[in-house]
């Protein structure tokens, strides 16, 4: 586990340049219970390439109100570079490197999974403000479309392993109450963008060469023999699952 939460660093610009962003909705709705501070005060958590990070500022927030925290050295210095504007900190989630109440909200994109609990979330409940909200949101293929449920299929290798996401998350006295929401969203591919995608996920960067490419190699030859991936463009669905919760009383 330790291993494949440490894989994405050395391909850091190739995550920052194929995984998908988040809908501005699903952020939004992270944000909600929030909205009406101003300035809205947020952490970006375990932000990666800035993903996310991005989106919080297309939504209107100011740069300045905004900080990103990030454990690995590569995806801190490529996000650095694409969102320049926002400070950037080295931390993680159990060791953030803010002051008590200094954020009205944490949001964490993909990330939450990898995550100590018993750890992260009083960490995090000590940077957040009196009523402020945890939010995580995730990405997943929209698996009940049958075209991306067999390529789910056959992009599995010897390491892949279930992922937990919202319905996971524990509800404690840090956060005692999470709700939960779905939002539709798209990401345009082509068959070999696609693979590039599916190479960025912790399973296959930890892999031995000779089987990442057994993998990349038979994911594309059936994205070349579907009709609805065989040629140009096409949107990849996608579904966001987003949990939030209120920081608790303790």
């Amino acid at each position: 586990m330790a291993r494949r939460a440490g894989s994405f660093g050395g391909s850091a610009a190739m995550y920052a340049d194929e995984r998908p962003d988040y809908p501005d909705a699903a952020v939004r709705w992270a944000l909600e219970p929030v909205a009406g501070r101003a300035p809205l005060r947020v952490l970006d958590l375990a932000a990666g390439t800035g993903k996310l990070t991005q989106v919080l500022l297309r939504i209107g927030l100011d740069a300045a109100d905004v900080v990103a925290v990030e454990p690995d050295a590569n995806m801190l210095d490529e996000m650095r570079r694409r969102v320049p504007e926002v400070r950037a900190l080295k931390g993680g989630a159990e060791a953030i490197p803010l002051d008590d109440s200094a954020v009205d909200a944490v949001v964490v994109g993909q990330a939450m999974h990898w995550f100590d609990l018993d750890r992260a979330l009083p960490e995090i409940h000590r940077v957040l403000a009196p009523g402020g909200v945890l939010a995580g949101l995730w990405n997943t293929d929209d698996d009940r479309v049958p075209w991306v449920a067999e390529m789910k299929r056959l992009s599995r290798s010897s390491v892949s392993f279930t992922r937990w996401g919202p319905k996971e998350v524990p509800e404690t006295r840090w956060f005692p109450r999470f709700a939960r929401e779905e939002f539709p969203h798209a990401q345009r591919r082509t068959a070999e963008s696609m693979v590039a995608t599916i190479a960025t996920h912790s399973h296959m960067l930890v892999l031995d060469e000779a089987e990442r490419e057994e993998v990349k190699a038979r994911v594309l030859a059936y994205l070349r023999s579907e009709p609805e991936t065989a040629e140009g463009e096409f949107d990849l669905p996608i579904v966001t699952l987003a949990a939030r919760a209120l920081r608790g009383t303790v």
